[in-house]
C-alpha cells in the first residue's frame, strides 16, 4: 500500500492539498492500494464518506491568524494511534515535512520501507511572517532541511525549484516531477462555459475579466495586483478573487482605499471543482503575480482552461511559461504590471492565442502525471530492498 501524508486535505483547500487529493484518487483508479494521514478538519466527514480509498484523520487545533489551517496532534489521539499502529505501508509518500511528514518518516523507519518527500513550499517566507525572530526562523528551516535529508527520494515540481532547496541548506540529489491539474474539456465546452459564467457574474462584453485564484495573504504580493489595478481603474474591466486566508480583512480595506471597490469581488473559497472551472473559463487573464510559489499549480488549472497568466519574471512560476508564447512576463513594478494588463486587455486576440498554446504546453492531466509516479514508486522500492538485502517473496 501507498500512504499518502499532508497536513492538509480537502476542505481544506490549496495546491498541497489538491495535489494530495489527486495522487491518492489517480493511485486508487490506477488500481494502487493507497491511504491517506491527514489532520481532522471541520465539515470532512462528506470527503471522508465519497472518497473511495482510506482517509486517516488524526486530533488538531487550528492555527492562529491561518485560518482555515491546523496544526496536527496525533499522538494525542489515542483512536488514531490504535490505527496507526495497524497500518502497514509499501512506500510512504510526505507531502509536507510538519506532523504528518514525520508520521511517514517513523512508518518509514519501523517497516523498513522507502520514503519519498516533495517539497512543495518556501517555508521560510511563512515562518518570517509569523515569527519576528532570525536566529529562530534559521533554526526552522533548518529543521526541514533536516526531513528532507532523511528520505529516500526528494521531489521538486519544477527544475527552479532547486535554488530554493539549495539556498535551505540541502545537498542531497533533487528530482524533479511535474504536477498536473484535474480540469479537461474541449473548446466547446469552455466557451458555453465561459458564456454563463460571465453572465452569472455580470461581466459586459465589453468588460476584460481578471482572476486570482489562491491563499489571501500578502506573501501571494495580491499587494501588487490591488496597486496596479489603482493605476488603471477608468479601464473596463473586473477582476474576482476566489480563496480566503488571514488578509482577507486588510485586503478589503486596501481595496476600499484605492477606490477600486467597483472593480474587485472577493468569491471566497470554493470548494465545487466544477464552478471553479467554470471560473476559470470565464477569465481573460489569470494574474499571478506571487514570488512565494515555488510552482503554482493554479497557473496550469487556468491554462488547461486556455485561460494565459500574467507573472513576475524573478518568480519561479515563471519559468514554467515562455513570455508572450504561453504566458507572459512582467517585472516586479505596479506600474508596469499595470501597463502589460491594459496592453493584453487592447489585444484580446492575443489572450486567445496564448491561452490556447498554453493548454498544450503547461497543462499536464493529473493521470498522466501519475501513470509516471508510479513507476517512480515501483523503481525506488527495487532500490530500497537492493540497498538493503531485502528479498521480497
Amino acid at each position: 500500500m501507498f500512504g499518502i501524508f499532508n497536513d492538509n486535505f480537502p476542505p481544506v483547500l490549496d495546491g498541497v492539498g489538491v495535489t494530495a487529493q489527486n495522487y491518492a484518487y489517480w493511485l486508487h483508479e490506477k488500481g494502487c492500494d493507497v491511504s491517506v494521514v491527514t489532520p481532522y478538519a471541520p465539515n470532512s466527514k462528506e470527503i471522508i464518506e465519497a472518497a473511495k480509498y482510506p482517509i486517516h484523520r488524526y486530533m488538531s487545533i487550528p492555527i492562529p491568524f491561518r485560518p482555515p489551517y491546523r496544526y496536527g496532534l496525533p499522538y494525542m489521539d489515542c483512536s488514531f494511534m490504535y490505527q496507526w499502529r495497524k497500518m502497514q505501508f509499501d512506500l510512504v509518500h510526505a507531502h509536507c515535512p510538519f506532523t504528518s511528514g514525520h508520521l511517514a518518516y517513523r512508518a518509514a523507519k519501523r517497516q523498513h520501507i522507502p520514503m519519498v518527500a516533495t517539497f512543495h513550499s518556501k517555508y521560510r517566507q511563512d515562518f518570517e511572517h509569523n515569527v519576528p525572530c532570525k536566529p529562530i526562523v534559521d533554526y526552522m528551516v533548518k529543521y526541514i532541511i533536516n526531513f528532507f535529508e532523511k528520505a529516500d527520494e526528494v521531489w521538486i515540481p519544477l527544475p527552479a525549484v532547486e535554488e530554493t532547496l539549495r539556498e535551505y541548506g540541502y545537498k542531497g540529489h533533487v528530482e524533479v516531477v511535474e504536477n498536473g491539474n484535474d480540469f479537461s474539456v474541449s473548446t466547446q465546452q469552455i466557451e458555453i462555459m465561459r458564456a454563463n459564467m460571465r453572465e452569472e457574474l455580470g461581466v459586459m462584453q465589453s468588460e476584460t475579466m481578471l482572476l486570482y485564484v489562491g491563499q489571501h495573504i500578502w506573501e501571494k504580493n495580491i499587494g501588487l495586483i490591488l496597486d496596479s489595478l489603482a493605476r488603471i481603474k477608468e479601464q473596463p474591466f473586473q477582476l474576482y478573487m476566489v480563496g480566503m486566508g488571514y488578509a482577507v480583512r486588510e485586503i478589503k480595506q486596501k481595496i476600499k482605499e484605492l477606490g477600486i471597490a467597483h472593480k474587485v469581488t472577493l468569491l471566497g473559497q470554493i470548494h465545487d471543482r466544477e464552478r471553479l472551472k467554470h471560473i476559470y473559463a470565464a477569465a481573460d487573464l489569470f494574474v499571478f503575480p506571487s514570488l512565494y510559489d515555488t510552482c503554482g499549480l493554479v497557473i496550469r488549472e487556468a491554462a488547461a482552461m486556455r485561460t494565459p497568466s500574467l507573472l513576475l519574471a524573478e518568480s519561479t512560476a515563471a519559468t514554467a511559461v515562455t513570455d508572450g508564447i504561453d504566458g507572459f512576463v512582467s517585472v516586479n513594478s505596479a506600474q508596469e504590471y499595470a501597463q502589460q494588463i491594459v496592453r493584453l486587455m487592447e489585444n484580446p486576440n492575443v489572450l486567445k492565442q496564448v491561452g490556447q498554446k498554453a493548454s498544450n504546453t503547461i497543462s499536464r492531466s493529473w493521470e498522466n502525471v501519475l501513470e509516471e509516479v508510479i513507476l517512480r514508486y515501483k523503481d525506488i522500492q527495487s532500490s530500497y530492498n537492493l540497498r538493503h538485502g531485502i528479498i521480497i517473496p
